[in-house]
Order: structure tokens, then sequence, then C-alpha cells
């Protein structure tokens, strides 16, 4: 629920224990298994967090006919947990949707800041490109830090040709923000298991014309609060959506606002905010870890969600609990870092393959195995696509398309096999 605070602002809408304790797999949000592709269109590469390259209404950019998202890449000789410590941009085009070719890094190495970038949104504006991006650690640190800002990359050029797409620099680099210590932890602030300030993605919202960037957070809450009926333990857990405003539109400029949700004794990290905006109401959607959810709670990795008649709330947990998306039981781990965008009559949703066949492991269990099982047991690839049909505060998993799938405009999808909706999950 969302109040007015004292001073006539906006206070964030809070996810609770209360909704969070009704977290359950069913037959309307479990994904379906994923099984390896016949064939992996990037061996070389680890892939991971992924984004479309986007116009400010939220469509896709056209290129001559080709589009354009951008992911998270590492060498795929890199054990697979190491991946985040040499994390670099790459982008990805297709004509179709279905058949990618690899381009290049988006940033010339070295030029950036941080000592590796994380995950975060791309805009391209009257023939100007935006890739912003967490900068994650300094450059040239010795040792890795865990320091995060939120970063742009603004200039370059794309060229589009009857063989593909070529984005080049050179890119002008700019700190947007950095956390604030008054509605977002600083690192010296956080006592939880995880600090967290990145995930920055670009928002024009289509009711109001305002510019908005959205990004992942941690509420701060001081030693001796009574948050959490004074439980220090669930004090730790202290994930949040942040907001910031560009009054002018310039995607370079921003302004801190009061989170939009706050999930304080709740779950520990809302990863990699975005809205999708559908028949006047705003669905906000979060990925977030089994491991993240606070003492007492039982999540899964999967996809969350809240809904709302504005951007500025008051938001209320999708299916009542938050959960829209999760992974089956048997294969906890195999998608992750999901992102929905809009289609036609459905919401489509874009993760990546994860680890899999992993029989009863736990992700701590993947570190003590032999690096070519390591290896062999991580997708590091797009995962299959997924559809959502959406009703309300309702969603349920309608089916999926192949993997990596992103339908162009006019594409027409199938009529899906769709599950009986309301049913548990037995086995699960």
């Amino acid at each position: 629920m969302t109040l007015p605070s004292p001073d006539g602002g906006r206070r964030p809408s809070s996810w609770t224990r209360e909704q969070a304790e009704r977290i359950e797999r069913t037959d309307d949000n479990v994904a379906p298994i994923i099984y390896p592709p016949t064939n992996d269109a990037f061996p070389e590469l680890h892939i991971w967090d992924t984004w479309l390259l986007r116009t400010r209404d939220g469509s896709m950019a056209d290129f001559d006919g080709w589009r354009v998202v951008v992911s998270l890449t590492a060498p795929a000789d890199l054990l697979p947990g190491k991946r985040h410590d040499v994390a670099a941009l790459r982008y990805f085009y297709s004509r179709d949707g279905q058949e990618w070719h690899r381009g290049g890094r988006v940033f010339e190495e070295g030029t950036t800041f941080g000592s590796r970038q994380w995950a975060g949104s791309a805009l391209y504006d009257d023939g100007d490109l935006y890739f912003f991006y967490t900068a994650s650690g300094r450059k040239g640190e010795e040792e890795l830090t865990y320091e995060q800002r939120l970063a742009v990359g603004h200039g370059g050029s794309v060229e589009a040709d009857d063989d593909g797409v070529d984005i080049s620099g050179p890119f002008e680099h700019e700190i947007m923000l950095t956390a604030d210590g008054e509605h977002y932890e600083t690192e010296s602030q956080s006592r939880g298991m995880i600090y967290t300030f990145r995930d920055p993605w670009f928002f024009e919202d289509p009711q109001t014309g305002k510019t908005h960037l959205l990004f992942e957070g941690n509420t701060p809450v001081p030693e001796g609060s009574d948050a959490c009926g004074g439980d220090a333990a669930q004090q730790e857990f202290n994930g949040c959506i942040g907001v910031a405003t560009s009054e002018s539109g310039d995607p370079t400029e921003w302004e801190i606002q009061p989170p939009l949700v706050e999930g304080t004794c709740v779950n520990q990290e809302l990863e990699r905010p975005h809205v999708v905006v559908r028949d006047d109401r705003y669905y906000l959607f979060t990925p977030s870890h089994e491991h993240t959810f606070a003492p007492g709670l039982h999540g899964f990795d999967g996809l969350y969600g809240f809904v709302a008649d504005s951007l500025d709330g008051e938001y209320e947990p999708l299916n009542e609990s938050g959960l829209v998306v999760a992974n089956p039981g048997n294969a906890p781990f195999q998608a992750y870092s999901w992102l929905a965008f809009d289609h036609r009559d459905e919401i489509l949703v874009h993760s990546f393959f994860n680890y899999y066949d992993l029989r009863g492991r736990s992700l701590d269990d993947v570190a003590d195995l032999p690096p070519e099982e390591q290896q062999r047991r991580f997708g590091g690839n797009f995962a299959p696509t997924l559809r959502l049909g959406v009703d309300g505060d309702e969603t349920w998993v309608r089916g999926t398309l192949a993997h990596g799938h992103i339908p162009t405009r006019d594409e027409e999808l199938e009529e899906p096999f769709e599950p009986r909706r309301g049913r548990r999950f037995g086995g699960y």
C-alpha cells in the first residue's frame, strides 16, 4: 500500500510478509522444463542478463529491418561462477527474432567506469545511443570490490545493411547516480548478505510523458530499528525498487526519488525492475532468488510482479503473493533474469538458460563439482521465451516459444495450450 508522506510526497508501496507467505507453485505459474537447444549458436560465450535496444515509447528500435538485444557476456572457457567478475556488454542482432547473430562488445575495453559491467538497459533516441549499465567496482582495482554505481555510455553510432548491424564508439561515459544513504542504502550502511544499487532501466511514462530510471536498491534500516518487529535478522533483507526522474527528459540527468516498492522484512534482492503498461495499468516486474528471502519465508528463483494504476502506485502484488513465474521444483535454477515485454494480447518473458541437471544440488554445491561438470550443467544462453496471460491483477503461464524467440511487431503467434488454472502442481 502507498501512503502520503508527512511532507505530501509519495511513500513506497510495501511487499509484506503476509503477502509473501502466500507464495506457492501452481499450474498457473510454473514454467515448463527447459532442455538444451539442439545447436548452441554462441558456444564461445557465456550469455546471461539480456535486454532490448528500445526507443522512448518502449518498442524495439529498427535498423534496416534488424533489431538488437544487449547481454552480459563472458568467455565460455571461464567457470560459470566466475563470469560476473569479468562481465562485459555485447550486442546481438536479428531480423526475425529467432536467428540471432553475434555483434561485438558495446564498449571498447578499458573505457567504462568500474572493473566490470553489470545489467542495465539501452535506448535509441533520434539517432543517439544510450547504454545504461551498472559500474561494478573500480577500474584498475587489484582485488574485486562490489561498489555499484549507475552509469551510462552515450554517443557512438549504429550502421546497418544487408549483412548486419555494427555499433561503434566512441562513447562518453558518465556516472548518473550513486546511493544517497537516505532512500537507498550505501555500501557502508549495508549489513545484509548482498549489497545492491544497480540495474538502471529507462522508462518514459506513456500517461504523463515523464522520463524515469528504475533500479534495484536497499532501504536503509538502522540497527536498533523497530522494523520487522525489531527482528535484526529480518531487517537485513531490505530490497527495494528505486526510481529517479529526469525533469528535462535528458537520459543523462536524474534526480533520485523515494522507492516505488520496498521489500523490507521480505527479500534482499529485487533485481532488474521494469514496467509493462497495458490496459492503462502498470505491471512492475522483478526477478529474485530463493536464497534472498528473509528467514521464515520460502520463495523460489522466479519472476515477481506488482500492479498499479500509475507508475507511482499504489502497488499490489500480482496473484496476491507477487509470484508470476517459478522454476519447477525438479529444476529450481533452470532459468533466471526474466524480462517481460508486451506483444499483442499477451506479455512475453525472455530469460537465460541457467543451471540444469543439478539432481537436487543447491547452487552452493555447484562450486564443488569438477570444472567440466560445472560447465556442462550451465546453459549460458537464451532460454525459451514464456507467454503470459494477464487479467487485471492475475497472470498465468500460457506456453512457450523457442529459445530466445522475440517476435517481430506484426508476428502472429499460434494459440497456445493453456494449463487448467487454479490447480496445484502435484510432485512440485
